[in-house]
Order: structure tokens, then C-alpha cells, then sequence
């Protein structure tokens, strides 16, 4: 069963399977010199969708129902990367669809989340390729003492329909 929960760029942006579809285009730029997607571009794209799935739009902007961060060192609750990990699976060349992100939550801890996503090319192509899957262990963090701040029951309740095993990487 599919389920809208927002737009991105005119395209619709589902949920189902307990993960958000979240479209992000490349830019020619995120190549190097080998004709495919650079490593710390990668890192961008994956973060690119990450604000997209969990940062709250600016007015009239439309958004994913699990948006619900706002934005900036006033907001109360900033996120920091603790740890991440990429497991290329095959070269990203250069394409003028958008990649499919596919994110949902390994585990949600006291102040801790464990962002998974996977990379695929676009849903339109006849044959799907799995890029590259990635773990990040997000924190969040109380911008005036800086120390963590336990994930809020909202979050929880909006976050929890998209937790699912988390990825095991095939280095073990």
C-alpha cells in the first residue's frame, strides 16, 4: 500500500514499507573524475534527504508528515552526526532523473536516532539498481548547554511508523 505524505519538486513522495521516497536530483558537480557520483557527495545527497524527511519547510513550502524539526541554532533541539557508515554497492553515473532515497529509522533511542537509507536509481527505470546503502547515528543536542536532549513523545509518535530492521553491511 502506498501513502502519500508530501511532494518534492511536483513528484509525489510516499511512504510504504516503513520508509520514506524521498527524490534527490545530482548535479553534475557530485562527479569526479571517473564519470560517478564522488564519495563526499554521496554524504551531501544522503543529508540533503535527511533535512528534506525531517526538517520542518518554510511557510507554503510542502513537506513530509515527519518533518517536524524546525531549523537553526534557535531552535531548541540542533542534530549531529555521531557516526556514519556507506556501503557502495555499484557506481552512481551521472543522470538527469533523480535518485530514490529510501530512509526509515534502525532504532530510535533516548536521544539518539539511527537514520538507515538506501540509494536507488530512479522508480521510472525499468531495472531498479541499488547504489549504495548508509547508517547515520543522528543526535540530538540542546544548542545552549550542548548536551543531548531525549527524543519528545511527538517525535516518537510520528517517527516510530517508519522503524525497521536496521541494515547489516556485508563487511559484517
Amino acid at each position: 500500500m502506498t501513502e502519500p505524505v508530501g511532494t518534492e519538486e511536483g513528484r509525489a513522495i510516499t511512504a510504504f514499507s516503513a520508509r520514506l521516497h524521498i527524490p534527490i536530483q545530482l548535479r553534475w558537480g557530485d562527479l569526479d573524475a571517473f564519470n560517478h557520483v564522488n564519495n563526499t557527495s554521496m554524504l551531501k545527497l544522503l543529508e540533503e534527504a535527511r533535512v528534506r524527511a525531517f526538517w520542518r519547510p518554510d511557510e507554503g513550502e510542502e513537506a513530509l508528515s515527519t518533518a517536524i524539526l524546525d531549523s537553526g541554532i534557535d531552535a531548541g533541539v540542533i542534530t549531529l552526526v555521531a557516526r556514519q557508515e556507506i556501503e557502495y554497492v555499484a557506481p552512481v553515473p551521472y543522470q538527469r532523473r533523480p535518485l530514490e532515497v529510501q530512509m526509515w529509522f534502525g532504532k530510535l533511542g533516548g536521544s539518539s536516532i539511527e537514520v538507515c537509507y538506501e540509494v536507488y536509481n530512479d522508480p521510472s527505470f525499468e531495472e531498479r539498481v541499488l547504489y549504495a546503502r548508509s547508517t547515520a547515528i543522528i543526535v540530538l543536542v540542546n544548542p545552549a548547554t550542548g548536551r543531548p536532549t531525549r527524543i519528545t513523545p511527538e517525535m516518537r509518535a510520528v517517527w516510530a511508523p517508519y522503524t525497521g530492521a536496521p541494515i547489516v553491511f556485508a563487511h559484517g
